[in-house]
């Protein structure tokens, strides 16, 4: 053996040093994760043939290796790391030679790109990368950050270490609205560093804070690390868990788990939601703390009022929180008495299938074991007996058609038990009402006429829908009946936008804290999923964009306003409308509701197109696309090199010896503390693509394949992924500022100031590791 090492062992030091000289070397990472795969496989085939290479293997002909066969072990969990003592043979890395590998290899590549990158099914989550980059981008090259930057710091400005928690915040606002890290470290290190510095503030404190603020874009969404990991663990968690279903015996993981081995990006946009709202909180907290220990380091500092008109406490308290917790509140225990709830007469053709056993109890006994041990005996008890009284009744009773004085008796039921005021009319209305609510509150001093305007046409619009309307009224009909109510609640609400903008706050925070609602909560809510989410976000980032953009030029933006609503409008109509005008028996309301949907689609396309001619005659479309083009190509072609270099560990057997040796530890909770170990010291020289890409598929089989819960695993890799971009001396975040800071600010007061927030951030993998319910627990409500 060369140097006393196993080949194995040395083919995999060849891979991972030719891929750091690949990445020091200067080329642009991308193709140098390719180059270092061709060249580490040259490399290795080379001292194999010259017979440098010898791997020792398990003698599988041995008695004591058939002894422990015969014992009921399972070859593939018999390794050199669990059992040293076995008798061992020498062969090469390559048994079958080299050039078999690289025609295997080659194959293979093929196979893989093409089920990955060109037109697998994980295809449509990554196109989200394209559109998530684009709105991020979009919104950086806009400056919508140099004015959150400028309101928040009026806002928090006169507390202790008022300046570090607005940049906290605005990191966080940044990361659920462009989620790139690099583009928010080097915003805020511009514009907030400065600023600091001149105001007082320690270096240590602002550059910490500065650069741990920016990485917050890792973990909350909409997070391209989230999207491009979770694409990868859904594969990885569904197959780990069919191969450890059928090594327990069992047919499939459905059921060995008694649930779909499945995880989405949509469901880990749930997951990482309160773990980024936690982390960030931890920020705000260190630095409201430091200003209170270390005042003359963090002062308090008046940057202005963002408001222009002088609120009293009564009236903050009253228009701001009395009023609309009183209105939220309302509503939700009118819903609880049935007052306001769906007010659908839909049934279904079919009648409901029975329910089946909670697990299935038809599986061999080998199975039937493991199962008991998965899940519990008094678990495996009741599935019998829900099993026993469904075949007692004659099996699952099966959906079968209605009959319809069937579905004419199920139609009455539903109209004598449907709610007095629509779930959908409830919500909307109550929305126009908190923002009369809240525009009283910005100008108290106001004409309160036209808002009192709006709010009579809220009241008549919930008493038609009570008195006028039932929940079997033609949707044409209840547009007409509500047509005069709804249009004095939008008079008011137009009159509210005005009062609205005269708070800076609101004007600088509003709109793209729409955008987040509407892309957040489509994923979050299940409405969509990441991509036609992510297109919605980039529509909007153009149109926020091109908004700003005629505003800089002294030009209305009527035309971006009514775009706005038109998509608006056109959602509604879709909801309320049946817009199948193909189908038979269509009727006027529905040819009407259609050309009305079809006009503002139409409009809407206008307006997106009339806002990229803005952005583009005014110089910012162009490096907009450019950038996101950069960026979009530098993660596939990393996602293709990665795969090259995967298939050479896999080609000589390393991801195997990886995997065999994770597997030797008995707690699988060691083995994944041992997994986060390397990911974070990996973390100081490799990109994220890099690491998500080459090391999460060598080890994922392994952590996913047990117990744990894979939304958990996936959460916290990726906050560990956060972790390393602070770390010194390699943490990229911190080149990031590096290269935006003044003189005066040297590198090692940007070491010193992240090394507190490195230690907050292993505090939060702490707590996440300590309490898995702050990642599992929104996940289990929605879904």
């Amino acid at each position: 053996m060369l140097f006393g090492l196993d080949g194995v062992e040395i083919g995999l030091l060849i891979v991972f040093l030719t891929l750091f000289a690949g990445i020091l070397s200067g080329f642009p990472v991308a193709f140098a994760i390719g180059g270092s795969a061709i060249i580490s496989f040259a490399i290795i085939a080379a001292l194999d043939s010259a017979g440098l290479l010898i791997h020792q293997a398990i003698d599988t002909s041995s008695e004591q290796y058939r002894a422990l066969v015969a014992e009921g072990l399972r070859p593939d969990t018999i390794s050199v790391f669990r059992y040293p003592d076995l008798p061992r043979i020498g062969e090469p890395v390559f048994i079958q030679g080299w050039e078999t590998a690289l025609d295997r290899n080659v194959s293979f590549i093929v196979n893989r790109i093409n089920e990955r990158v060109l037109a697998g099914q994980s295809i449509e989550t990554l196109l989200a990368v394209l559109m998530f980059v684009l709105m991020g981008i979009t919104l950086e090259r806009s400056r919508i950050a140099d004015d959150l930057l400028k309101t928040m710091a009026r806002v928090f400005g006169p507390l202790p270490g008022g300046l570090a928690v607005s940049v906290v915040v605005v990191g966080a606002f940044l990361a659920a609205s462009t989620g790139i890290v690099g583009a928010t470290v080097v915003t805020m290190g511009l514009l907030s560093l400065p600023t600091m510095l001149k105001n007082g503030y320690s270096p240590q404190l602002s550059t910490g804070v500065i650069a741990a603020s920016g990485t917050l874009g890792q973990i909350i969404p909409p997070s391209i690390v989230i999207v491009l990991l979770g694409t990868l663990a859904g594969d990885l968690y569904s197959a780990a868990q069919e191969q450890r279903a059928q090594d327990v015996g069992c047919s499939d993981a459905l059921t060995y788990l008694g649930e779909p081995a499945v995880v989405s990006v949509g469901t880990l946009f749930q997951a990482a939601l309160l773990p980024g709202i936690l982390l960030a909180l931890l920020y705000g907290l260190y630095a409201f703390g430091y200003a209170l220990l270390n005042p003359s380091k963090a002062p308090a500092v008046e940057m202005g009022s963002a408001n222009g008109e002088i609120i009293t406490r009564n009236e903050a308290l009253t228009w701001f929180l009395g009023i609309p917790a009183a209105l939220i509140i309302g509503v939700i225990v009118l819903g609880q008495v049935n007052i306001v709830g769906s007010q659908s007469v839909r049934v279904d053709s079919f009648s409901d299938a029975g329910q089946s056993a909670s697990l299935r109890t038809n599986v061999s006994p080998q199975c039937a074991e493991a199962m008991i041990e998965l899940h519990g005996q008094s678990a495996w008890d009741a599935a019998l007996a829900e099993q026993a009284v469904i075949n007692e009744a004659g099996g699952v009773e099966q959906a079968r058609e209605l009959t319809p004085e069937e579905r004419l008796e199920r139609m009455q039921e539903r109209i004598d038990n449907a709610p007095p005021i629509g779930t959908g009319l409830a919500v909307g209305f109550l929305l126009l009402a908190l923002w009369l609510t809240v525009a009283r509150g910005v100008a108290p001093t106001a004409n309160p006429r036209p808002l009192i305007i709006g709010g009579i046409g809220i009241v008549l619009a919930i008493l038609a829908d009570i008195l006028l309307m039932g929940p079997t009224m033609r949707p044409g009909v209840r547009t007409l009946i509500l047509a005069i109510p709804l249009a004095l609640a939008l008079y008011g609400c137009a009159k509210a936008a005005v009062l609205l903008g005269r708070n800076e706050l609101l004007r600088v925070v509003f709109p793209p804290l729409v955008l987040i609602v509407a892309v957040l909560g489509s994923i979050l809510g299940g409405i969509t999923n990441p991509t036609p989410a992510a297109a919605l976000g980039a529509g909007g980032a153009l149109l926020l964009a091109a908004y700003r953009r005629l505003k800089d030029q002294g030009r209305s933006g009527m035309i971006v306003i009514l775009t706005t609503l038109s998509i608006v409008t056109m959602i509604l109509i879709g909801v309320n409308f049946d817009l199948r005008v193909n189908r038979p028996g269509a009727d006027l309301q529905s040819w009407l509701a259609f050309l009305a949907a079809f006009s503002c689609f139409l409009f809407a396309m206008f307006g997106i197109l009339y806002s990229c001619a803005v952005l583009w005659l005014g110089g910012v479309l162009t490096p907009v696309v450019r950038e996101t083009a950069k960026v979009t190509s530098m993660v596939f072609t990393i996602l293709i090199g990665s795969q090259l270099l995967n298939l050479v560990v896999i080609s000589f057997g390393g991801e195997h010896y990886i995997q065999q040796f994770l597997r030797s530890f008995d707690n699988e909770f060691t083995v994944f503390l041992i997994v986060m170990l390397v990911l974070f010291i990996l973390g100081f020289v490799l990109d994220f693509l890099e690491i998500i890409y080459i090391v999460v598929p060598i080890v994922g089989p392994v952590i996913y394949g047990g117990t744990m819960d894979p939304k958990w695993v996936t959460i916290m890799i990726a906050v560990n992924l956060q972790t390393s971009f602070l770390t010194p001396p390699f943490g990229f975040a911190l080149f990031y500022l590096r290269g935006v800071a003044p003189k005066e600010v040297t590198t090692g007061h940007i070491y010193a100031g992240v090394i507190p927030f490195v230690l907050i951030q292993v505090a939060g993998l702490t707590l996440l590791a300590l309490f898995p319910g702050v990642v599992t627990i929104i996940p289990n409500l929605l879904n």
